[in-house]
């Protein structure tokens, strides 16, 4: 079994299909996904994917690949957050908040945790920053336990790609127990 940084790094290196700029962002990358892989693979957390609006098409590439036939694995438990709850983008009070967790709650015994992908600033961030267990591919905001971006990157979308593509293998690795992403 591969230890996850150096597994990562030579990953990065050997895809012809990923770009070195994902090599600088290894110890940002590697806790973040270590601990959202673990979530998953572990504690049987299913995902909540959330973007912000621009995002939208992302949201609809990961939902299209992540559970790929191609992949031979067994089909992972990630959705469409807003297939849960429509009015994202109406959250306005904590009441809101807190009756939105307790659906939640009793929809994913198991556990549950948010990936967003998006604005810091769009409100749809507002439930995935607040629960700790949360995957945040944050833009425009350097946040600590985070994977920040910047949106006016012209780079942006193929950046995306890119680590979508690095994580679907990541979690790949994992579940076939080629890497310790705990360590």
């Amino acid at each position: 079994m591969q230890e996850f940084l150096n597994w990562t790094v030579e990953t990065i290196r050997e895809d012809k299909l990923l770009s070195p700029w994902l090599e600088e962002k290894k110890f940002e990358w590697a806790p973040l996904v270590s601990k959202n892989i673990t979530n998953i693979l572990d504690k049987s957390y299913s995902v909540l994917i959330i973007t912000d609006k621009e995002r939208d098409w992302f949201l609809n590439y990961i939902l299209s690949n992540i559970n790929s036939s191609k992949l031979n694995r067994p089909f992972l438990p990630f959705y469409d957050f807003s297939s849960f709850f429509k009015n994202l983008d109406h959250i306005k009070s904590e009441d809101d908040i807190s009756n939105i967790k307790d659906m939640l709650q009793i929809s994913f015994p198991n556990g549950y945790c948010f990936w967003y992908i998006g604005k810091s600033q769009d409100n749809r961030s507002t439930l995935a920053k607040i629960t700790k267990s949360s995957f945040l591919w944050i833009f425009d905001e350097e946040r600590q336990g985070s994977l920040n971006l910047k949106s006016n990157d012209i780079a942006l979308d193929m950046k995306l790609l890119e680590l979508f593509r690095l994580y679907n293998k990541t979690l790949s690795a994992a579940l076939f127990a080629n890497i310790n992403v705990e360590n």
